[in-house]
């Protein structure tokens, strides 16, 4: 076993109930970090990027939902990657830093030498050993993982300033209403266990002691570590509302041809359907052959897809049917729903869109030769008639 200088313990931030407010009417059925992208719990791509760490001790999953909701899912993925995962609730949320403060006995338990905190809902490749290596290099209390994006998209997120030869941060503002940088902090650190020292410092000066995010400022020596999107596919977005799902499981889609081929589906429309691109079909779906299924397809456990139907970059749930010559275009459909035959349901693909993607909740029943355009279903509704751009509760 390496020495206890070497540990690495992982902590990844889930949130809770009242922060997945914008991922409805999808987070009525399931916990936002349990929700699948790429045929995988959202919460499921961090760990698995947690298992290439060397020398990982310990993952921690921190938020404020109930302990049951995720007892099965954190038993399962501790025997499937052999690393111990457990999840610690918090009495009430208290931000990124206040949560990994209220368990720094739990995450000092394995003495690390280093301590790597996400969050959640950060779609990424997480280049965590490459980080690490980074932080060696440089040193001082933490590191974190930028991305640098368009300057118009910019303030949706924090902003920092970096000096261009040390990379050493110099400036930080959260999600600012001027521009200040086209870097952004992607949620995702290296620290070394001196930032217990910091956040309880910062703590001291603060009368409320109970919400506290990551500040750069406070946290000097601080580095960024910009991440090349080309050469390690890295951050792209946040999963802070539902719409931004799609455009995530692709990429998670689109990551499984160099880290997990075996999971991706093909097809040349003779035995089996036809595959187009990156498709994830679960092994106890039923897709008949002459259906045309992808780009960027996610089809969960029992789905069934009919004869001539056609699916273009959407998440199918659970015993979702999809009856012939139906077609599903940058939509999610939810679990148990119906979708008729020669129906039409179909959004723009615009992410940034109010509307942009179309939505079904958990049993909606789209009838035969319906069309649902840009439009958000709550559960347990039957569409008998087309609707274009509205919200149906």
């Amino acid at each position: 076993m390496a020495g206890s200088e070497q540990r690495v313990v992982a902590v990844i931030m889930v949130g809770g109930p009242t922060k997945g407010t914008r991922f409805r009417p999808l987070s009525l059925n399931v916990p936002k970090p349990l929700f699948p992208l790429a045929g995988q719990p959202m919460v499921h791509h961090p760990i698995s990027a947690c298992r290439r760490i060397p020398n990982l001790a310990q993952i921690y999953l921190i938020g404020f939902y109930e302990e049951r909701e995720f007892a099965l899912y954190v038993s399962s993925i501790s025997n499937e990657l052999r690393i111990p995962v457990r999840y610690l609730r918090e009495d009430k949320p208290h931000g990124s830093a206040g949560g990994l403060y209220s368990f720094r006995d739990y995450i000092m338990d394995d003495s690390p030498s280093h301590i790597v905190l996400l969050n959640c809902d950060v779609c990424s490749s997480f280049p965590l050993p490459e980080m690490l290596e980074a932080h060696k290099r440089y040193g001082g209390m933490g590191t974190l993982l930028v991305n640098k994006v368009s300057a118009e998209s910019a303030n949706q997120f924090g902003e920092l300033v970096a000096d261009p030869e040390t990379n050493e941060l110099l400036h930080y503002t959260e999600k600012p209403e001027t521009f200040v940088s086209d870097l952004i902090n992607c949620g995702v650190y290296i620290f070394t266990p001196n930032i217990f020292n910091a956040i309880e410092d910062v703590l001291k000066q603060k009368k409320d002691r109970g919400h506290f995010l990551f500040r750069a400022q406070n946290l000097i020596p601080f580095n960024a570590i910009s991440a090349n999107i080309r050469r390690v596919s890295s951050f792209e977005a946040l999963q802070s509302a539902m719409k931004m799902s799609l455009r995530c499981s692709g990429l998670y889609l689109s990551q499984f041809r160099h880290t997990s081929p075996h999971l991706l589906a093909s097809g040349d429309g003779k035995k089996s359907a036809t595959i187009i691109g990156d498709v994830y079909i679960h092994p106890s779906a039923k897709v008949h052959p002459t259906a045309k299924i992808g780009p960027n397809v996610s089809l969960s456990a029992n789905a069934r897809i009919g004869a001539g139907a056609r699916l273009i970059n959407c998440i199918i749930l659970d015993d979702v049917e999809i009856m012939d010559n139906a077609v599903v275009i940058h939509s999610i459909v939810g679990w148990k729903s119906t979708i008729g035959k020669w129906s039409r349901v179909q959004g723009e693909g615009d992410h940034n869109a109010k509307l942009g993607i179309t939505i079904l909740g958990e049993a909606v029943d789209v009838e035969d030769e319906v069309v649902v355009t840009n439009s958000i279903v709550l559960p347990n509704k039957t569409l008998n008639v087309s609707v274009q751009e509205e919200i149906i509760l």
